[in-house]
């Protein structure tokens, strides 16, 4: 879906994600030692048992390119001692259950703002070349405290290009929608329901709509955004929709389902781009590019001079969007799931 030379910028460089051991930690890791020759690849987490099942796939025998370094993005001493001689920052981690984050407010803001503001420190003060952070849609015009958490992680990695100086760390923002087959995403919830023989689906409202990108394309979107970003921009796919209904009715065609009411914190539909956005929004053909509003570090924007700006009422929703999941598309995106 995306260019997959955009991997050569690896080439015999030094990466460390954060949150490497979660579902795009996995895919991202495989990619990588698949599509390029890294220096090295260093996985960042806080749980060593995920650690040792991961090394279980990714050896160091096998890769002597990688590396496990146990850490904790609220630990800013650690992380600056992570990215010693570190090229690229892929940050992944994050408190991303948003009932769980509504509960426990404290741990979300610790993780979610307070780390965000560890990574961009601890990059300038290392000289790190490139920071590409991991967002979510729920942070645009967020209703819960997860998508609140990561809206403002968002602006401190956007501003902080304001502050790298003579480090010239450059930073930027990806963001998609829900992750098929991702740790806690509603595909392998509904299967281990079906796995079980329950008797219908529970389904928060009949109306409700998600956009949906694949574990690979959005590792690839990653890649391909941290190698064309200059610092500041919001990168955001073009991306499939589909209604939870029709996608529980694709995984079992003959179960009923229950209507279980939208849970709080959770919108009907999900939007990526507002229209205030839309006066900063360029399109290109697979892709949302959302300048920043404020770009004192760099006037160089003309490197997207073939991108064409979006109409000023412009919103990218899912309910509106003009690429829709059929049963067999899914099922072609389920296949790698």
């Amino acid at each position: 879906m995306y260019d997959s030379s955009s991997y050569k910028i690896l080439n015999n460089s030094t990466i460390l994600i954060t949150g490497g051991t979660g579902s795009f930690g996995n895919a991202f890791t495989k990619k990588v030692l698949d599509e390029c020759k890294p220096k090295k690849l260093i996985i960042f987490s806080r749980d060593e048992q995920k650690q040792y099942d991961m090394a279980q796939t990714f050896s160091y025998e096998e890769y002597p390119c990688i590396r496990y370094f146990i850490g904790d993005v609220r630990d800013a001493d650690r992380l600056e001692m992570a990215m010693r001689d570190v090229n690229y920052v892929i940050h992944a981690a994050a408190l991303k259950h948003v009932t769980a984050a509504e509960y426990n407010p404290f741990e979300c803001i610790r993780t979610n703002v307070i780390g965000a503001e560890n990574i961009v420190k601890a990059s300038i003060r290392t000289n790190v070349k490139k920071v590409i952070a991991l967002s979510t849609d729920k942070a645009t015009n967020p209703i819960n405290l997860y998508g609140a958490s990561k809206l403002a992680s968002d602006k401190i990695f956007i501003a902080a290009n304001h502050l790298s100086g003579q480090s010239n760390s450059k930073f930027s923002v990806v963001r998609y929608g829900n992750v098929l087959g991702s740790r806690g995403s509603v595909v392998p919830y509904f299967i281990s329901l079906i796995k079980k023989n329950v008797k219908a689906l529970p389904i928060t409202d009949k109306k409700m709509t998600r956009f949906w990108i694949t574990l690979n394309d959005s590792v690839d979107f990653v890649i391909s955004s941290l190698a064309m970003m200059i610092g500041g921009e919001l990168f955001i796919p073009k991306i499939p929709s589909m209604k939870i209904v029709d996608l529980a009715k694709t995984l079992a065609p003959n179960l009923p389902h229950e209507i279980i009411g939208v849970r709080p914190g959770e919108k009907i539909h999900e939007l990526m781009i507002t229209t205030d956005d839309a006066e900063n929004t360029l399109e290109l053909n697979d892709r949302y590019i959302v300048q920043p509003s404020l770009s004192f570090w760099t006037n160089n924007f003309d490197v997207y001079k073939n991108a064409k700006k979006v109409p000023s009422n412009f919103r990218y929703s899912s309910e509106t969007n003009e690429s829709w999941l059929n049963e067999s598309s899914l099922k072609i995106m389920l296949k790698e799931f």
